[in-house]
């Protein structure tokens, strides 16, 4: 039987992918689990698996070139068979009813007829593409179809997308480039023209989303870094003769420090939510990462229960695995709260950007020798590191972000309590 093989979804917040490049041509033999493709996401390039087993026929959608998730990628056949009469009309760029829409077609049937009379949703002077369900359930909550990213074929916006939506134009996207004219460079001859990658428009679209409509406030503190720095070398010491031995890095004591904080302070573990604060039980954090195509944040899940040996080792695992692209989609989501360290760049202090749905973000600067006043009036050197709090004001007062942080300051001035 024919099989069309579609852009998958390989991250939560994914709406199309570019196809990096096919591991397979045209009359290969295809098993199921095989690695056939690699796929550029919102958050990283990742390996696409085939679903089933076949001879790959004809690729659709070339290197380099983008398809939106659930578009058609290729054809694929059982050993001898002749291809579909319908495969000119795929060849030719039709979209075939895929399995995400399979599901709504017996109730799209009947809300046909029950949308009927409804206007079409118009978005920049073009109808909005929706399915006839999505457009009932959309005008029964009062859901805006022109802010929504829809997820079905050729970006149509299915059941699901409206049912996630949050209701009475509480969008918490971006309003769409055409709402606001852009402000564009001028270009010089000798100027070089960068198209951006599907990670760096998803950054450029979430970040803007925040910085617009996250009502942003700062909390900034100093704290004394020099028993961190003794303490870190002491274990370091011990570590090298145990029979574990794992080098542990000021960032792993920050992200311990950062989890303990969080259990003491369990307000700040949250995400607004339109009509509700949701508290989470579990800590997972998202762990700032460079790589070359901007930034990625993996998640360390469940941290509350780990150990600084465990969070160490994750750390290192998750780092290596995002430069090397070998993440899976699971790893990037599920992020409660996010940790941006600068230190190893020189930075002496920042403030980050939230990463929505999160409630804050922790910026951590570098460690710097500087003039301070002991506890004898004495000016002496101090080690000491900035530290940033970006929040989230729906969620986070003043004053409980002030308790995240002196919690945090205790732990970080008296290492030894992270291990108890």
């Amino acid at each position: 039987m024919a099989t069309i093989i579609e852009m998958p979804k390989l991250s939560d917040t994914m709406t199309e992918g570019t196809l990096v490049r096919w591991l397979k041509n045209p009359g290969d033999e295809i098993e199921v689990g095989m690695e056939i493709a690699e796929i550029e996401t919102d958050k990283a390039t990742m390996s696409m698996e085939a679903f089933d087993d076949g001879i790959l026929h004809e690729i659709y959608v070339q290197a380099g070139e983008k398809a939106p998730l659930g578009g058609k990628l290729a054809l694929l056949l059982e050993d001898g068979e002749e291809p579909p009469a319908l495969d000119k009309e795929i060849s030719s760029g039709s979209i075939p009813v895929t399995a995400m829409e399979e599901e709504e077609s017996t109730e799209s049937a009947a809300a046909t007829s029950a949308v009927g009379s409804l206007p079409e949703p118009v978005s920049g002077g073009a109808r909005v593409k929706a399915s006839p369900l999505a457009r009932k359930i959309a005008a029964e909550r009062g859901v805006n179809l022109t802010q929504i990213q829809g997820t079905g074929p050729g970006g149509r916006i299915v059941k699901r997308d409206v049912e996630n939506a949050p209701v009475a134009g509480a969008s918490l996207v971006a309003a769409p480039p055409s709402a606001v004219a852009a402000i564009r460079p001028t270009i010089g001859a000798n100027d070089e023209r960068i198209p951006l990658t599907g990670m760096r428009t998803i950054i450029a679209e979430r970040l803007l989303a925040s910085k617009t409509q996250i009502p942003h406030f700062y909390l900034n503190i100093d704290v004394n870094a020099a028993p961190l720095l003794a303490f870190r070398q002491q274990i370091n010491q011990a570590s090298e003769k145990s029979d574990n031995a794992n080098k542990y890095t000021i960032n792993d004591f920050i992200l311990k420090a950062v989890v303990q904080s969080a259990v003491a302070v369990p307000d700040v573990n949250a995400s607004f939510d339109v009509d509700a604060i949701i508290r989470f039980a579990s800590v997972n954090v998202s762990v700032a990462v460079a790589v070359d195509e901007g930034l990625v944040t993996p998640v360390i899940r469940d941290a509350q229960d780990k150990s600084l040996l465990e969070i160490s080792r994750s750390v290192k695992d998750l780092a290596a695995r995002a430069r090397a692209k070998k993440l899976a989609p699971d790893e990037f989501a599920g992020g409660t709260l996010t940790v941006s360290n600068l230190g190893a760049y020189g930075i002496d202090s920042f403030d980050a950007i939230i990463n929505p749905p999160q409630a804050f973000i922790i910026a951590i600067s570098s460690i710097r020798k500087t003039p301070v006043v002991d506890a004898n009036d004495q000016i002496v050197i101090g080690q000491r590191m900035a530290i940033g709090m970006s929040c989230d004001h729906r969620v986070i007062d003043g004053a409980v972000g002030a308790q995240y942080l002196a919690e945090f300051r205790r732990l970080i001035e008296n290492p030894a309590l992270m291990l108890l």
